[in-house]
């Protein structure tokens, strides 16, 4: 099985660095222009199944990508991205809302983040995403499958901690850029990173 986890196009959002969690915002046009030339950079790789997050970012992206193909989609909430409760939508670099710890920790301990009020943890993240990834890699279905796994920032970040022993390192050096994707291999149960955070196209 080879898992190819992406983080969804860019959003009008992500630009004005706001929290999106739960809230469904559309790809913009860059979003949708990186997406396109991911797929393009892609269109050799056969891929049996695209699992997506229900969130349209990242049903946009997937659909994107494989555009032209007939490849089926199912969605999945376990690989949803993070709540962030009442505090979607404040920006983390203008907000007077957002606790200076929460947007310190967000980045540079969020194993240890405070959960925003009505959100969730990023150990939160960490088990529903755990949960997903085992249920896949036990289903003898998809033991010889290509997979594409369109998701989000924090959410793949949990997701990719499954190929690691050391849980705690989520961000692993960085917030992965927009339509970056992580290639991991899993055979026998036992999953090995392959590439991280791999671009299709040009900064």
């Amino acid at each position: 099985m080879k898992l190819y986890i992406i983080r969804h196009g860019e959003t009008s959002w992500n630009k004005a660095k706001k929290l999106q969690g739960r809230k469904d915002i559309m790809l913009d046009a860059d979003g949708i222009r990186l997406a396109e030339l991911t797929g393009e950079g892609m269109k050799n790789i056969d891929f049996d199944l695209v699992i997506s997050s229900p969130l349209m970012r990242a049903r946009q992206t997937a659909e994107l990508v494989l555009a032209g193909r007939e490849i089926p989609m199912i969605t999945d909430k376990r690989i949803i991205e993070m709540s962030f409760g009442k505090w979607e939508g404040e920006s983390v670099r203008e907000s007077k809302v957002l606790p200076e710890e929460f947007v310190d920790k967000f980045y540079h301990d969020p194993y240890n983040c405070p959960k925003a009020p009505g959100g969730e943890s990023f150990r939160d993240v960490l088990d529903r995403t755990a949960d997903f990834y085992q249920s896949l890699i036990k289903n003898e279905a998809y033991q010889d499958a290509n997979i594409l796994i369109s998701t989000h920032g924090a959410a793949s970040r949990c997701l990719l901690a499954n190929f690691y022993e050391d849980k705690t390192d989520i961000w692993r050096g960085r917030v992965p850029k927009n339509c970056s994707v992580c290639i991991g291999e899993v055979t026998d149960g036992v999953g090995v990173l392959l590439e991280k955070d791999k671009i299709y196209y040009e900064e």
